[in-house]
């Protein structure tokens, strides 16, 4: 079997699965059309968003990608399946989402922060694969890319180990903050917010003085971020200071916790409604992981 066959049956039967695939020249797609080529057509309708290629022959990417066997066994397909050399899937049109670990490093990170999941080798590191689709984006941290919705990715096999629901860690890297100018103090509607206690952390198995400094060292790193960054630094030390209380038999007052987060953040300019949706993923994120 030739190396183009083998690549149109593999595509063929991803397709008869429901995974919407394309044809890749290397590790790139083939170029736009005639009518599309230098982008002379504007771009196709809605690019940004999810949806398919409108024109007949593989075009903008991974809006092309398509589970239609007609269209990818049409004349206007062949061509291209003679010179393809690889194959693409749309993950977000299968359903799922695709964290591109680029390096060890990244790897190690996502080995130590995120749920176990399928996963599948690449030539410098791996891609984990969950079940759900959400937006994309590349260089959400060091050498980590999301592939999803609007993103295509290298089909290099099924991979190895159970695929698990896209978890809320994964999903808080691409919500973008938007950063503000620092404020003057604190908003008076968060000022008078209530701080963790032993009152309302009666279930709590550490020492008031543990919890204390631990919080004091989390809101000091969030404070510390006055140019950018702050929403996200808040997600980390949310997560981090519920994955200290995932043993305990609670409660264990993690809402007067988040509570503190949420001020430092909003004190160094990150919106509210931001601070709060970073906050209250990183203590979801972390009862995940312990689950």
């Amino acid at each position: 079997m030739s190396a183009t066959s083998e690549v149109l049956r593999v595509a063929l039967a991803l397709a008869a699965a429901g995974v919407p695939v394309l044809p890749l020249r290397g590790k790139v797609p083939f170029g736009n059309c005639r009518t599309c080529k230098g982008n002379a057509c504007g771009g196709r309708p809605n690019m940004k968003a999810a949806g398919p290629c409108r024109c007949p022959g593989p075009c903008h990417a991974w809006a092309a990608a398509t589970t239609d066997p007609h269209v990818l066994t049409s004349p206007v397909w062949a061509p291209v399946w003679r010179e393809a050399v690889a194959l693409a899937y749309h993950p977000g049109g299968a359903g799922l989402t695709v964290v591109d670990l680029d390096n060890a490093a990244a790897v190690a990170w996502a080995r130590a922060t995120l749920p176990a999941t399928r996963t599948v080798p690449t030539t410098r590191g791996e891609h984990w694969l969950y079940q759900g689709a959400m937006s994309s984006a590349n260089a959400v941290r060091p050498g980590v890319d999301i592939k999803s919705l609007t993103q295509y990715a290298r089909w290099l096999g099924p991979g190895s180990g159970r695929m698990v629901p896209l978890p809320s860690a994964v999903r808080a890297l691409v919500v973008k903050e938007e950063t503000t100018p620092a404020r003057r103090g604190v908003a008076s509607s968060l000022s008078s917010r209530a701080t963790w206690s032993r009152e309302v952390a009666t279930g709590c198995r550490h020492t008031e003085r543990y919890v204390r400094t631990g919080l004091a060292r989390g809101l000091a790193l969030v404070r510390a971020r006055t140019e950018s960054g702050a929403g996200s630094q808040a997600f980390g030390v949310a997560r981090f200071l519920a994955a200290q209380h995932t043993a305990c038999p609670g409660p264990c007052g993690l809402a007067a916790i988040g509570e503190e987060i949420v001020t430092a953040a909003v004190t160094v300019g990150v919106p509210e409604a931001y601070a709060r949706r970073a906050v209250a993923n990183g203590l979801e994120a972390a009862g995940e992981r312990a689950a």
